[in-house]
């Protein structure tokens, strides 16, 4: 687990989010609907292995859920 905590940003964090939102649609270009619902969970997994905070990853969780 990465040291520190830090709280979810909540202000955009991406140079170009435009960018990543297309490429996040091209990935599931063509995908069956239960393919892209797996895309989005590995996504999601390899993210927060990214992320590495137990306590940030569960604000995080929270934050999606409100």
């Amino acid at each position: 687990m990465r040291q520190g905590h830090t709280a979810p940003a909540r202000h955009n964090q991406l140079s170009d989010p435009d960018g990543f939102y297309e490429a996040l649609l091209d990935a599931h270009e063509g995908l069956s609907a239960d393919a892209s619902v797996a895309l989005n969970a590995r996504l999601i997994l390899i993210l927060a292995n990214q992320i590495g905070d137990q306590r940030l990853l569960a604000e995080c969780l929270a934050l999606a859920k409100a």
